[in-house]
């Protein structure tokens, strides 16, 4: 992963010295002013890279040609608006994704059990997350053999294009009106007839969904994004509504969800039963009790309402703590005993009780925040910078599956 980061370090840093190169060969003021237009575009209508893009994508300084991508209207039109007023005598096209890389089909439904999405469209890229089987998703751009697509939980990032089955919105509109069956059991297998002695079609795991076609003795008939059929048996699924209706957000449901995932190996990108970084852990607790939640630990820390665990300057407040925290709330951590309250939050954990907390840290494990416990040793390697509490908070961002539009008219 750190290999990963240097070497985009490294070419973004070539790509900017490129840029900065070819700027300084001519009169570099028409690149800088619309440099200047786009970043300040940027900290105002795209301040989150994984969830909006707005990117001085091509520079050719020496001709004045430059070309803008964004995925925001708003900030299009305020790009449009700066340009004129500013009277830069350059060619600027300012590109709104999806582009036309990806034709009619803008979106698509995941044919895998578990995809993964990469920062690059590259295999090598590092790994930002994953979605599983039955997901929606935006496709933005298409490119070297990779869709360009935005996640339920409004995440960017690139996906192989055989892991995703392109759709026009008349298709993912009949796609999405159709019954489903959620696969609820951590792992398994679909069949090519109804018997787990038959052929399997592919592995499943808790949360894929797929359209329900009929049954079949002890087994759902079932059809993936991708045309496939498919043969579940009944007691490893539900019926989607019948799962929505059985979801309650509670605390003894969160934990439960989370404890299910014991053991898990720790995985950068992960969201799945696969594998789950810390995030990712938290992620899927939710999603299990039929809740979307921000993708990352530094996003998911400014949703919620706030809890009470520091002392007046700042430091974590074991007492306090004990006294304030409540079980399934997030407790959020900055890496390094040095680091300050505002430091940014780098890992995220659920809280347990009585000083205990449940987070995946190599693996999904628990640990204690108080002195005595025996599993104490790993709290004091990083600093509690914040506490949240999702249950019973009026937030946007934390949004029921069934109102969530990617998932809406899955019945």
């Amino acid at each position: 992963m750190k290999n990963n980061l240097k070497f985009a370090l490294t070419a973004i840093s070539l790509a900017f010295g490129t840029l900065y190169s070819y700027a300084q060969q001519v009169d570099s003021s028409a690149f800088y002013k619309i440099q200047e237009i786009q970043q300040h575009a940027k900290s105002q209508f795209a301040p989150d890279k994984r969830t909006k893009i707005l990117a001085l994508k091509n520079a050719d300084a020496k001709q004045n040609i430059y070309l803008i991508e964004t995925t925001e209207a708003s900030a299009k039109n305020y790009i449009t608006a700066a340009l004129q007023a500013a009277n830069i005598p350059a060619q600027v096209s300012i590109q709104l994704l999806p582009d036309a890389s990806v034709g009619a089909k803008t979106v698509g439904v995941v044919t895998l059990s578990v995809a993964n999405l990469r920062t690059q469209p590259e295999h090598s890229a590092e790994m930002a997350t994953q979605v599983i089987l039955g997901t929606t998703v935006d496709i933005l751009q298409r490119e070297n053999g990779f869709f360009r697509v935005r996640t339920p939980e409004g995440y960017i990032s690139w996906v192989n294009t055989h892991s995703i089955t392109a759709m026009t919105a008349a298709e993912l509109t009949a796609w999405k009106a159709a019954p489903k069956v959620m696969y609820t059991q951590a792992y398994g297998n679909s069949f090519s007839e109804n018997s787990t002695k038959s052929q399997s079609v592919s592995d499943l795991v808790y949360g894929n969904l797929l359209l329900l076609k009929g049954t079949k003795g002890a087994f759902y008939e079932v059809q993936y994004p991708d045309q496939r059929i498919a043969f579940i048996p009944k007691k490893e699924a539900q019926p989607f509504d019948t799962w929505i209706a059985s979801r309650q957000l509670t605390a003894e449901g969160i934990l439960s969800a989370a404890k299910t995932m014991m053991g898990l190996p720790y995985l950068w990108g992960g969201t799945s039963v696969k594998g789950v970084d810390c995030s990712g852990f938290t992620k899927t607790s939710f999603f299990m009790n039929g809740i979307i939640i921000p993708r990352d630990a530094s996003q998911q820390v400014l949703q919620g309402d706030q809890i009470d665990i520091l002392d007046s300057e700042g430091n974590f407040d074991a007492e306090k703590a004990l006294k304030n925290l409540k079980p399934a709330d997030l407790l959020f951590f900055a890496a390094g005993k040095s680091k300050s309250k505002n430091a940014r939050v780098t890992h995220v954990a659920l809280y347990l009780g009585e000083g205990q907390f449940i987070h995946s840290a190599g693996s999904v494990r628990v640990n204690s925040m108080l002195k005595e416990a025996k599993n104490y040793d790993d709290f004091q390697t990083r600093t509690v910078v914040a506490a949240r509490r999702y249950i019973g908070a009026h937030d946007s961002q934390i949004q029921p599956v069934k109102e969530n539009s990617y998932y809406a008219n899955n019945n």
